[in-house]
């Protein structure tokens, strides 16, 4: 298991002043010389479900990092400056070259073990996906087809489920 937070690891000194700080693991760091302070909140995760008119559901096939070789909906980290939905849809720009009309939020995801927050918006696709570097494969499926033995994580699972009872569909697993 990755730890919750790997800045933290090993830490002992303020990066500020290089004397002794009080480590909180995994949430903060204190400088009592300097008064320097950081603390540390989970990330958050934008992502997308995009649908194409006949409701097939796009997924891609991770290519790096964790769940690679797995199935996914796009998605990654909000940066500074940009909001959510602003993510969601630039995530899905840069990893299956398409835009999306954002359409209702699907949930928001979370584990106290797991470093992000993942907020999933159901999508219309603006065209048809395709490869990219961060996507070895994209397919489109039908919700009776969705690959689930071989999602890349439990809140895939669990927003692609939560998508489909809100449609009245149910999932097949």
């Amino acid at each position: 298991m990755p730890s919750l937070n790997p800045a933290l690891d090993g830490a002992g000194f303020c990066p500020r002043c290089a004397a002794a700080a009080r480590i909180v693991f995994p949430r903060s760091l204190t400088c009592g010389a300097c008064g320097y302070e950081a603390l540390w909140s989970p990330e958050p995760v934008a992502a997308t479900i995009p649908r194409d008119a006949d409701g097939q559901i796009w997924l891609l096939r991770r290519a790096f990092h964790e769940g690679a070789g797995r199935w996914s909906f796009p998605g990654g980290f909000v940066e500074l400056g940009e909001s959510v939905e602003d993510a969601a849809r630039r995530e899905t720009r840069e990893e299956m070259q398409i835009d999306v009309a954002l359409g209702a939020l699907v949930g928001v995801y979370s584990r106290s073990e797991d470093r992000v927050v993942l907020i999933v918006y159901n999508a219309r696709a603006l065209g048809i996906p395709r490869e990219t570097q961060e996507a070895t494969e994209v397919r489109a499926f039908a919700p009776a087809d969705l690959p689930w033995d071989e999602l890349s994580f439990w809140s895939t699972t669990k927003a692609l489920r939560d998508m489909l009872a809100a449609d009245g569909l149910g999932a097949a697993r």
